[in-house]
């Protein structure tokens, strides 16, 4: 019987430490905001980005949004971005991805001003991540680790096995995990052995984007299972990457889907703009 981490809980905990913080910050005459930018009407896009707006008012946030017509021209969006670059009382920059085909992701992540890049995407905030010296982590690894942390599990000189290489979760959450010592293998859908590889972990995140494809076969007696996938099973319910029934009785931990890492990665955007906010004022 594994003990569930959950992550209602502990970004309740996150998020009242940004409120405490905020308006210690708000009494020295620094009002924090995040600009959210959203292209288009794609309806997952709408349901993260309402989600965000209502995070800053229950963080005490400014929040601005921009949502801008499908039509929107690359110079458009990048004019947009350079106003915001250049306006104080926006500390963090959001663009919801993704984007319009039209749209050239990779130009409108390098044009987001590293010190307001909240989602940790830059290419400088994620050369800073390789090396260990950063402002900001990307908000869904982060939010992991904090998990992790919440719970009290060791990852110094575990085995920890990151299924999926994304720029977003994948590479990202293996650095941080090496980061305290952890000894990290990278799995992908090239991986061959892959069960065998999983059995061997410690502690095993699954980011493959594939709804229970982690299943009990998979999983060490006794390990951290942490699951970021946000899937449809066959009857149209959420569920994770981990196939929670059959897994659930393995594990040490296991986080659940929903009310696991999703909530995180919410109270983690907020701890990154907190955070923009003091390094734009000389506070941090």
């Amino acid at each position: 019987m594994s003990k569930i981490i959950s992550g209602k809980e502990v970004s309740a905990q996150v998020r009242e430490q940004v409120r405490k913080e905020c308006e210690e910050l708000k009494a020295k005459g620094v009002d924090p905001g995040l600009a959210v930018i959203i292209v288009g009407d794609d309806p997952a896009s709408r349901v993260y980005v309402n989600n965000k707006k209502k995070a800053c008012a229950d963080v005490g946030f400014v929040s601005e949004e921009y949502a801008l017509p499908a039509e929107t021209t690359q110079e458009e969006l990048l004019a947009l971005i350079d106003t915001l670059n250049s306006k104080p009382s926006v500390n963090g920059i959001l663009c919801q991805l993704p984007l319009p085909e039209h749209l050239d992701e990779k130009a409108v992540i390098n044009a987001i001003s590293p010190l307001k890049d909240v989602d940790a995407f830059h290419p400088s905030n994620v050369g800073r991540i390789m090396i260990g010296d950063y402002h900001f982590l990307p908000c869904t690894p982060a939010g992991v680790m904090e998990l992790i942390h919440s719970a009290g599990i060791e990852v110094s000189g575990k085995s920890c096995v990151v299924i999926g290489r994304s720029n977003i979760v994948g590479k990202p959450m293996a650095m941080l995990l090496l980061h305290e010592n952890g000894t990290v293998t990278i799995c992908h859908s090239r991986t061959k052995n892959l069960t065998e590889i999983c059995r061997e972990a410690d502690i095993l995140v699954a980011a493959v984007g594939r709804p229970k494809f982690v299943t009990g076969d998979m999983v060490k007696e006794g390990a951290a299972v942490l699951d970021v996938g946000i899937n449809r099973d066959e009857n149209g319910k959420l569920c994770g990457d981990v196939d929670f029934e059959s897994v659930e009785p393995k594990a040490g931990f296991i986080t659940p889907v929903p009310g696991g890492v999703g909530p995180m990665t919410i109270a983690m955007l907020m701890k990154n703009t907190l955070k923009a906010a003091k390094l734009q004022n000389g506070m941090d």
